[in-house]
């Protein structure tokens, strides 16, 4: 049977006579036109997969962040959002978490109207609908105002990251995924911090054009997704066999060296048969499972990030907005090395992730049992990194775990969905009730850890099992004494 690199060497010569008397040579120039072509295609693909996606979830996570930075804005000037729209504690965790909430409902299905639709015309849709009511959430006078407009920002969201992922799926092999996701991933975690100097500059634009700083927060932060949003329309790329930046050579090259079970532009939209096969296999529970325990126990705390730096009781509100950057910075250095090691097979995505698992669950254990605000924030600050790192670290061997189109999609979003119960329980977890110890809540979290490094363990396993059934090679070795 003739292999997928074969096939593509194939396509590059066809036009090639080769003679006895050549063969080495021939053999040689066709290894050096595979590679090259490889290394140009790839150029191209990563410009719009990684740099455009990494540009736009910048500016998502900025939109999602705010919140959790405008808690605090202005707020010793009287003018904070808690005090003009008269938010008790209780309301400002419901309309922290509200926004989980339509993540939690519309991901799963999100992620396949990408196919339906196409990735250009449903990422323009999404981003443009998150950008009108991030700037939407400037204009909200009162509590109820304020659900709707998170609720709505939640809905537009809830696409984007898995079906990010999911696009991906369609262009790159599991090999090729790893660097690709944390650089992606690391990009948007960085974005945290830029989030916490914008909210410190926008705090100086407090009363300007009879705004407060939290109003100006919201607007300014939401209209560069509004024109990303048409660069995706007009720009992106859907399938490889489409895709209008690349050559028929090259489009053809690129399908044919994909392997078989990944998921294709072309065929049905939905399979049920697919569908059926991905919730009955028992790695898409201990998956979620996983996805869930680490979203509350190591994520949970992000919600709620600057009040806890904040009531560590060393600084000042505006101070606090800048103690929020190093540890989204830390995450950015920690995920990329992480990645780098993974694309050059130094190190095992399994192994990694329960490593990353283990840390924070000893960062957690000082942050309940130290009493010193500089050795909780340095514990917060490796926290926040590795709860950063986790997901992106295991995600392409969640992908590879998927099978067929329709189930890749399902899976993506159902997961990803996992991962928003953080948002729905980090706001009451870290309600401010708790503070300013915030002892409670990290028992809490610790906890919901322990479930997570049992999650992944047992997917692990899994997996592995799955891998050895089906003869093929897993990218990490199940240890003999699991």
């Amino acid at each position: 049977m003739t292999s997928k690199k074969d096939h593509c060497e194939e396509i590059i010569t066809t036009q090639l006579s080769p003679t006895p008397s050549n063969k080495i040579i021939q053999h040689n120039h066709e290894d050096t036109d595979y590679a090259v072509l490889e290394r140009r295609v790839l150029r191209k693909v990563d410009f719009w997969l990684v740099g455009f996606y990494s540009l736009v979830y910048i500016f998502r996570v900025i939109d999602s962040n705010n919140y959790a930075n405008a808690a605090i804005i202005n707020l010793e000037s009287g003018t904070g959002i808690k005090k003009e729209l008269h938010l008790d504690a209780s309301q400002w965790s419901w309309s922290q978490s509200i926004f989980s909430y339509s993540y939690l409902i519309f991901e799963p299905s999100n992620t396949l109207l990408l196919k339906y639709f196409k990735p250009s015309r449903w990422m323009f849709v999404l981003i443009l609908a998150w950008g009108i009511c991030a700037c939407s959430a400037g204009a909200a006078q009162n509590f109820s105002g304020m659900m709707c407009v998170r609720f709505a920002i939640g809905m537009a969201e809830a696409g984007f990251y898995p079906a990010v992922l999911y696009h991906m799926a369609f262009w790159y092999k599991t090999s090729e995924m790893p660097w690709r996701v944390a650089l992606f991933y690391s990009l948007g975690q960085v974005s945290g911090a830029l989030s916490g100097l914008l909210a410190y500059a926008i705090g100086f634009m407090d009363g300007i054009g009879g705004l407060s700083g939290w109003r100006w927060l919201f607007i300014l932060e939401g209209l560069p997704a509004i024109v990303l949003s048409v660069v995706a329309l007009f720009g992106l790329p859907d399938y490889p066999e489409t895709a209008y930046m690349l050559t028929e050579e090259e489009r053809l090259f690129w399908k044919n060296r994909l392997s078989t079970k990944a998921p294709s532009g072309e065929g049905e939209s939905w399979n049920w048969d697919s569908i059926k096969s991905l919730f009955s296999t028992l790695s898409t529970y201990t998956f979620s499972l996983y996805w869930i325990g680490h979203g509350i126990g190591g994520f949970g705390v992000t919600y709620a990030l600057p009040t806890v730096i904040y009531d560590l009781g060393f600084t000042s509100t505006a101070s606090a907005q800048l103690m929020n950057i190093p540890p989204y910075v830390a995450c950015f250095f920690f995920l990329n090395t992480m990645g780098c090691l993974l694309h050059k097979k130094l190190i095992r995505p399994w192994t990694t992730a329960v490593a990353i698992e283990s840390t924070t669950i000893i960062c957690y254990i000082i942050l309940i049992t130290v009493p010193s605000s500089v050795v909780k924030y340095i514990a917060l600050v490796v926290a926040t990194a590795c709860a950063g790192s986790a997901y992106p670290v295991i995600w392409p061997e969640r992908i590879r775990a998927l099978d067929g189109t329709s189930a890749t999609g399902v899976g993506i979003g159902l997961t990803n969905a996992m991962a928003q119960f953080s948002g729905i329980c980090g706001p009451f977890i870290y309600s401010s009730v708790f503070g300013p110890t915030y002892r409670v809540s990290y028992i809490i979290c610790l906890c919901f850890l322990c479930v997570a490094i049992s999650g992944v363990l047992a997917s692990w396993w899994l997996v592995w099992h799955a891998d050895r059934k089906r003869g093929t090679e897993s990218t990490d070795e199940l240890p003999d004494d699991l």
